[in-house]
């Protein structure tokens, strides 16, 4: 992509975001403090989509700044990533009460969101952190394809999609920990 491409792609970025910032668009809208539109480069080779923002990300305004933030952000720096060259977002934009999962309805008032950040940064890889996201380009048990990458058709455009485990999984299941560092060093491996 050229430069005036690239400026032309990050204005509209920039104004979807803004969009996602202030649409009553969907039920968690109302009790929401900031709606967390995600955060990365434009041009960002891989793209991760989590599943909802959690307590501390409603604050910030910024995806996976919390508990699960900090573990996610450990197991990135030890496979090699550097977080800062990553789009980070998640597929439902606002909180869910009590940081529950995420409505099937909540899930497909968010997607236009995401399928146009997908469309604007154009990933090569998309690593998918549990169900949620997982279930919007594959199927099946999450515990049965994680760990693998899948050449995927999505909206018209190919892309790498690696599914593996939410961070915050970890902090219910803590044999996950070792999971989801092996997978992340995979996918290091894979798109090197």
């Amino acid at each position: 992509m050229n430069f005036m491409e690239k400026i032309e792609r990050q204005k509209q970025l920039d104004r979807l975001h803004e969009e996602i910032r202030t649409t009553e668009h969907c039920p968690l809208c109302p009790d929401r403090t900031n709606a967390v539109p995600g955060e990365g480069p434009i041009d960002a080779r891989l793209f991760m989509i989590g599943e909802a923002p959690g307590a501390e990300e409603d604050k910030a305004g910024r995806p996976f700044v919390g508990r699960a933030g900090m573990l996610l952000n450990k197991a990135l720096a030890e496979a090699g990533f550097d977080r800062e060259k990553i789009f980070i977002t998640n597929a439902v934009k606002c909180r869910p009460p009590q940081n529950r999962k995420p409505k099937a309805s909540e899930v497909l008032a968010c997607k236009p969101f995401l399928d146009r950040q997908l469309e604007l940064v154009q990933p090569e890889w998309i690593c998918t952190l549990g169900t949620v996201s997982t279930h919007l380009f594959l199927e099946g048990a999450l515990t049965k394809i994680h760990g693998k990458d899948y050449l995927v058709d999505y909206n018209g455009r190919k892309y790498r999609v690696f599914p593996t485990f939410h961070p915050a999984a970890v902090f219910r299941v803590p044999a996950l920990k070792e999971e989801l560092r092996k997978d992340f060093k995979k996918l290091r491996e894979r798109i090197a």
